[in-house]
């Protein structure tokens, strides 16, 4: 029989574990009820193992046990089981899907959760394959592949009106353990806001349009004292108007799952965005063009020219006169990479994870000085993400930035030919 201080340790012991894997989930990934659910998961088998363990040891070393020992085994035997059910009891009552998988990831145990979101049911599916269980679903290819990272936002197995983000963990023994939350509430939330921003996107077009157009009509020089004002107030509704395209760029991209596919020709486009930079520089830069990759791309090549010519113009905005630009088109070992590279001010390292948030700004003040919309990078980034590809970011403040996008390998042509490169 446990003896009372053992009993209140192993109750204390439990509930701090499982406050700590809350604490813990929810500092890594903002997911607390996933470490409650992992530290509960070890619990059960950590009892598991003890109840075994114990069992085996009475009847291998005490064949001969005393009535007395006997009673005291078997209580401490209930008390444990006590436990292992008031743990399973709240894995169970997890709200996100929980699914102990063995060595060749067949189900070993789930909650109600894994029940209601990805279909599973008692006891048919206890024992089962789970590649095989969910063999239609978008699961299935991912769990074929590794599942070496989060799938994030699919289809519910068990709701395919529900969106669930899915993590396959390494647990114990050459075991895993699948975690599914529910994100639906999310998603709709995130497609109010896309709905919001079009809506309001559209409305603002139109009348900005007219004032645009009376402000052209006004000449400063028939009101010449009013032409610095009218200066100003030309310039800011353009960049009203420019910040209202690109804000529907942005919904468009953010609601296209595919584009459509073309050849672009790098060399005649790259030639198009060193003239865009010089205008746009008036001679205050160098622009330098290196074109090595010989590859032209498969892709979108509106998108692209806007996104490509995107970091180009940043460069010229953020550079001082008298600094240099190269634009830079080559191969790499897992594909080709365009870059530019500048002489600017630079961005302090704590600013480059956040530089592709919508209106993030590095300096306020200096955003606004150079007419940029804050949206550039977000459209860059998605424009990308359309094209399978990523965007890597190098920069020390006073020594200059480089913006780098790489696209792999299935993505190049042979310039003029209809072959991969």
């Amino acid at each position: 029989m446990l003896e009372p201080a053992h009993r209140w340790k192993l109750l204390v012991g439990s509930t701090v574990a499982l406050m700590a894997g809350g604490a813990v989930g929810e500092l890594v990934a903002g997911q607390g009820a996933t470490g409650v659910a992992i530290v509960a998961v070890a619990e059960i088998v950590l009892l598991l193992t003890r109840i075994r363990h114990e069992t085996q040891l009475m009847m291998t070393t005490h064949p001969g046990i005393s009535p007395l020992q006997h009673d005291r085994f078997m209580t401490r035997s209930r008390r444990i089981a006590s436990s292992l059910r008031d743990l399973r009891s709240a894995a169970g009552s997890l709200p996100d899907a929980v699914v102990l998988l063995d060595g060749q990831r067949h189900v070993r145990w789930f909650n109600h959760a894994a029940e209601d979101l990805l279909g599973l049911r008692r006891p048919h599916d206890r024992g089962a394959d789970l590649h095989d269980r969910l063999s239609t679903t978008e699961l299935a290819g991912w769990l074929q592949d590794g599942a070496q990272e989060p799938l994030n936002d699919v289809a519910a197995p068990g709701h395919p009106n529900r969106h669930i983000n899915v993590t396959l963990l390494p647990f114990g023994n050459n075991q895993r353990l699948l975690l599914a939350r529910d994100i639906s509430h999310l998603t709709r939330l995130e497609q109010i806001r896309r709905d919001f921003v079009a809506n309001v996107s559209h409305e603002l077009r139109t009348p900005l349009t007219v004032i645009h157009g009376y402000l052209e009509l006004i000449d400063p020089e028939d009101v010449p004292e009013l032409a610095p004002v009218l200066g100003e107030m030309r310039a800011q509704s353009k960049r009203m108007g420019q910040i209202v395209e690109d804000l529907l760029t942005l919904s468009r991209l953010e609601t296209q799952e595919h584009i459509a596919e073309e050849r672009v020709p790098m060399a005649p486009l790259m030639a198009t965005i060193r003239k865009e930079a010089e205008a746009l520089s008036q001679g205050r830069h160098r622009i330098n063009l290196e074109n090595t990759a010989e590859a032209d791309l498969l892709g979108s090549s509106k998108d692209l020219h806007s996104a490509l010519s995107n970091l180009v113009s940043n460069a010229v905005r953020y550079t001082p006169t008298g600094g240099s630009i190269t634009i830079r088109w080559r191969r790499t070992p897992d594909g080709a990479t365009y870059s530019v590279t500048d002489t600017g001010f630079g961005i302090p390292a704590n600013h480059l994870a956040r530089l592709t948030e919508r209106f993030y700004r590095v300096s306020s003040s200096r955003s606004r000085d150079s007419g940029g919309t804050g949206l550039g990078l977000s459209i860059v980034k998605h424009v990308l993400n359309l094209h399978q590809a990523r965007l890597d970011i190098e920069s020390e403040p006073g020594q200059g930035s480089t913006f780098s996008c790489t696209f792999g390998k299935e993505r190049l042509l042979k310039p003029g030919g209809n072959d991969e490169s």
